[in-house]
């Protein structure tokens, strides 16, 4: 899942008086590990203690790279009893969840059991129709990459209000939403573009790859996710929530501003339905799991090569600014540095994970903040440019 940005705003009040009341006298912050090579990423430390001291509540990191591990954590947990943020914190992922969902139907590829030109119409036959949407025009390929033109429920104004927004969000953040009510609020609109036209954003795409998953498997989503990813590569802090409202220990708490009257306000919100994200943002890990699947993947440990070199292709052929593959983004750091990885959103939680091409120098992280994703760049740049 993907927050749109009229949910991101300026510093929120809590954390704003946390500042002023001296809770948070200088960036607060648990100690790092001291692992070989944890003098390498002051750096990155002085990039995280910023952020905090620039209104993040806190923020959890993972670093692995030749020296070994580091983690790191900066900020508090919990705005309420002060407690620092914790290094081996869970927390909701958001769309990183894609590559998992990515990487599945690419094992599955792998297997014989599907084509990435399959249709949707191929194997979730009439879901996708009405309001010009023909799922049979539209190929897996296309929803892995964004290239669908299918329209984003998300945007839809009567869906943000009512589930990611002010009193909308608060009233409904336990209700149980079946996939499908994804998928049936995207088709009562037109499609964006033609099928493979162009690149668009739209977490429809990931739910159709989550029942193509379950269609082509013949078992949940979740177990798919389960057993090809999070037990062979030993994820044990990982997760797929179901109906699930709690976040399971060690966590922090998760902080959103959900009013736009109210921009000083902040609201608790960590507890949600997990059913609200499913295949487009619903994984709870870690970032230590996070750096232990993006290295496996991009290190050929989990995709044959043809699947990973599908992965790593670019969604729109030709276009220089394109930067998204099938479930994995490429970044490019201040000073040069290309690196493979997924970030996501979700309500209070802002995710990112990345790594070398080489699947050797990876970093994680997390901002138990919504409001601001402006540090973001600059932690991935401290860490791979030392700036």
């Amino acid at each position: 899942m993907a927050l749109r940005k009229s949910t991101k705003a300026a510093v929120v009040g809590v954390a704003a008086a946390a500042l002023a009341a001296g809770a948070i006298a200088g960036p607060a912050r648990a100690a790092s590990d001291t692992h070989s090579g944890a003098a390498g990423h002051r750096a990155t430390q002085r990039a995280m203690d910023a952020a905090v001291k620039a209104g993040v509540p806190g923020i959890t990191a993972q670093v692995r790279d030749r020296h070994g591990v580091w983690r790191a954590s900066s900020g508090v947990g919990d705005l309420k009893s002060g407690a620092p943020r914790g290094k081996n914190d869970k927390f909701r992922v958001g769309s990183i969840t894609k590559t998992f969902v990515a990487t599945v139907l690419l094992q599955m590829e792998a297997e014989g059991r599907l084509s990435l030109d399959d249709t949707v119409e191929d194997h979730l036959p009439g879901l996708v129709r009405g309001n010009g949407n023909d799922g049979g025009k539209i190929k897996i390929r296309q929803l892995l990459g964004h290239t669908s033109g299918l329209f984003d429920y998300l945007a839809d104004e009567e869906y943000f209000t009512t589930y990611l927004r002010g009193d909308g969000y608060l009233k409904h953040r336990y209700d149980t939403l079946p996939p499908e009510k994804h998928v049936k609020v995207a088709l009562s609109h037109k499609p964006n573009f033609e099928p493979g036209a162009k690149f668009a954003y739209s977490n429809t795409n990931y739910i159709l790859a989550g029942l193509i998953v379950e269609k082509v498997g013949g078992r949940t989503y979740e177990a798919e996710v389960r057993d090809r990813i999070i037990k062979p590569l030993g994820l044990k802090n990982t997760t797929n929530p179901g109906n699930s409202v709690h976040l399971p220990r060690p966590s922090s708490r998760g902080y959103a501003k959900l009013f736009d009257a109210a921009p000083d306000r902040v609201d608790d919100i960590t507890d949600l339905n997990g059913s609200q994200g499913w295949a487009d943002g619903d994984v709870i890990s870690t970032a230590g799991d996070l750096t232990r699947f993006y290295g496996a993947l991009l290190g050929g440990k989990v995709l044959p090569p043809k699947q990973l070199k599908a992965m790593k292709t670019m969604s729109v052929a030709g276009d220089p600014d394109a930067t998204y593959g099938l479930g994995l983004q490429r970044f490019e750091t201040s000073c040069g540095t290309t690196l493979w990885g997924h970030g996501g959103g979700m309500v209070g939680w802002l995710s990112m994970a990345v790594t070398t091409e080489d699947g050797r120098h990876r970093l994680s992280f997390n901002l138990n903040g919504d409001w601001d994703a402006s540090s973001m760049p600059k932690i991935i740049d401290a860490e791979y440019c030392g700036t």
